[in-house]
């Protein structure tokens, strides 16, 4: 009943019970990476016991891809092996899932008898790259939440988390450099009317912490700071880094693209610069989201400081403003050993060499740029946007009028067969994206992603064949898992877990017996 499903599974005989004389063995970290995810069943999970009943045993095999894992649960032992620490951990979250749902609470749940089936799992992601999106900017989400969406990711083997810290509607990230961005462009007087302020910033000590948070459980983050455009909260913050520095204007209330985009001159450009130094000394990855999507030239074509500073440098034509801006902050990070990644808009005019693009308006701007060359993250809006709703009737928050249902989700296909095979390795895999306009609190995001979300976890990770059938009666077990961790996820019939018949409690049934692939 896993999710995603694996490469292999194989039924066995019997069944393994963890109990306070199960004895764990491996390398601490992986120890201690084991005890907090089995926490809800309140185990001492011991290193040294003299007569043991049953054990655990972990253990790394260089010889393994890095995300390969081995999961077997005999009668008296489970061994978990993975080519390195990310694929351990991905075992024992598949043992998490085999245990009754009530291992995901907080606190121990009496009465619950900790038996997992004896199975045989050989698995691995198909891509290296499976993430989720959170953007803060539009609506600012606290803290606490950025933790629970990392163990979300965890949970269902995702692997990147990109966070999009900047909008036109509000700055999220501290800058000890430029403390305005703050003071201004993290708040906004409105949103859309309503006459009530909303902001919020994080800290840099409050990133780090997340960032150690998340590299604990093998997530990478990815900052978006965007630029050109999507600026207007940095040019409501210091006009001088706009085009018309005479007219100040505000935070945006609003949603759409803003015309507000940030200047070509040469102190603006240092401005970005010590904004990502400052970003990188946070997030240590080697990945940087500057956006570069959605980004009018209406200001430049109308400044004459901005036409003085195109002949300067040469620029003909002010569509090849964006692409000159882009190319300087991509060298800017390569100094630093680090790799841009950008909107697919990036290399609408050429190719940008070692950029990382992310192919958000259709699957065919994500395609075309993996033939130009480039590295890509395949998140087309119609088919991975989690913000549209599952349904036409738009019964959940969002507000955009569109519908993807969570068949839609599982059906996509990041790398299709009939993409050329050299251009089918630039594929790195995928991710979904919860863009806030019309969310403003956790719950309401949630409900949003899940269980649309479980299907994208499977798209990342599992083999391309498909069994929509199969799946839905897995996610049947998985919404209980979900339950107990108190996700507020749209139920996909209509009926949470305890209104539908009650599945086996035998964890796999016949059915299950062999998945290999």
């Amino acid at each position: 009943m896993l999710i995603p499903r694996p490469l292999s599974l194989v039924r066995r005989p019997g069944t393994f019970a963890l109990g306070p004389r199960t004895l764990v063995r491996g390398p601490d970290e992986l120890v201690a990476a084991l005890r907090r995810e089995l926490a809800g069943a309140a185990l001492p999970l011991s290193t040294a016991i003299a007569n043991p009943e049953g054990r655990i045993e972990l253990d790394l095999d260089p010889r393994m891809a890095a995300e390969r894992y081995l999961l077997s649960i005999g009668p008296s032992a489970i061994r978990i092996v993975g080519g390195t620490r990310a694929g351990v951990l991905h075992g024992i979250q598949s043992l998490r899932q085999l245990l009754p749902p009530a291992i995901y609470r907080r606190a121990p749940v009496p009465g619950v008898r900790w038996e997992v089936p004896c199975v045989h799992v050989v698995d691995e992601p198909r891509f290296p790259w499976r993430g989720g999106m959170l953007d803060v900017g539009r609506h600012f989400m606290p803290k606490d939440f950025l933790f629970r969406f990392v163990d979300l990711l965890a949970i269902h083997k995702f692997n990147v988390f990109h966070l999009h810290l900047t909008e036109d509607q509000g700055w999220r990230f501290e800058s000890r450099r430029y403390p305005r961005l703050m003071e201004v462009g993290a708040w906004r007087r409105e949103t859309r009317g309503d006459a009530t302020p909303h902001g919020g910033f994080y800290t840099q000590d409050d990133l780090r912490e997340v960032v150690a948070y998340a590299s604990e459980r093998e997530i990478a983050i990815v900052p978006e700071i965007d630029m050109p455009g999507h600026t207007q909260a940095v040019v409501a913050s210091y006009p001088e880094f706009g085009n018309d520095p005479e007219h100040p204007v505000g935070v945006a209330t609003g949603w759409g693209v803003m015309e507000e985009v940030l200047n070509l001159e040469e102190p603006t450009l240092r401005f970005c610069e010590e904004i990502l130094e400052e970003v990188m000394d946070v997030f240590p990855g080697p990945h940087v989201h500057i956006g570069g999507d959605e980004c009018p030239t209406t200001q430049w074509a109308a400044s004459e400081r901005a036409a003085r500073r195109m002949r300067e440098l040469g620029i003909e034509d002010v569509a090849r403003a964006q692409p000159w801006f882009t190319r300087r902050i991509a060298a800017f990070l390569a100094e630093r050993g680090r790799r841009l990644v950008g909107w697919d808009e990036v290399v609408e005019e050429a190719p940008l060499p070692g950029a990382t693009i992310m192919g958000w308006r259709s699957q065919e701007h994500g395609l075309n740029a993996a033939r130009m060359g480039q590295e890509v993250v395949m998140t087309p809006l119609f088919r991975t946007y989690l913000t549209i709703g599952a349904t036409p009737a738009r019964t959940e928050p969002g507000g955009w009028r569109l519908a993807l249902s969570l068949d839609e989700v599982y059906a996509y296909e990041p790398a299709p067969p009939e993409l050329e095979a050299e251009a089918r390795e630039r594929v790195l895999g995928t991710q979904f994206g919860m863009w806030t306009e019309f969310i403003d609190t956790p719950r309401d995001l949630e409900v949003m992603a899940f269980p649309r979300a479980c299907a994208l976890a499977e798209v990342a990770w599992s083999p391309p064949e498909r069994d929509l059938a199969d799946f839905r009666r897995r996610l049947g077990s998985h919404l209980a898992r979900l339950d107990a961790l108190g996700v507020n996820y749209r139920p996909p019939d209509g009926l949470r877990p305890w209104q539908r018949v009650a599945p086996r409690d035998d964890a796999i049934g016949e059915e299950d017996s062999d998945q290999s692939r």
